[in-house]
């Protein structure tokens, strides 16, 4: 049929774009089967593995936070000490975003730690 809908005599030959789907998820099932399964004998278990992701997302997720409301509290502070309303806060906030993605940065690894 020109609109792509088989009829019932056509389900024993498959197009081609079908023949290939179901070659490379068969290719799939088979590379799936060969991928080794953690034993018990392992030294790390799924859970294990699971609650070591979770620290870290909680870690990185608490450095982000941190260091947007550290700059909003300097920001506040210096907003009612100077007496410049807003951009304290504007400004502070800003750069405890960027210290907050800087040290997410950091604790992933994906940029290089000064400090040590």
């Amino acid at each position: 049929m020109a609109d792509g809908t088989r009829g019932k005599g056509d389900r024993k030959n498959p197009p081609d774009d079908e023949a290939a789907l179901s070659a490379r998820l068969e290719s799939l099932g088979d590379r799936l089967a060969t991928v080794r399964r953690p034993t018990e004998n392992d030294s790390r278990s799924p859970q294990t593995a699971d609650t070591t992701g979770m620290a870290r997302g909680l870690r990185l997720s608490t450095e982000l936070v941190a260091g947007v409301l550290v700059g909003a509290a300097i920001g506040w502070l210096l907003d009612r000490w100077l007496g410049i309303s807003p951009w304290g806060l504007i400004v502070f906030l800003l750069l405890g975003f960027a210290a907050g993605v800087l040290n997410v940065m950091r604790v992933a690894g994906v940029a290089p730690d000064r400090t040590k």
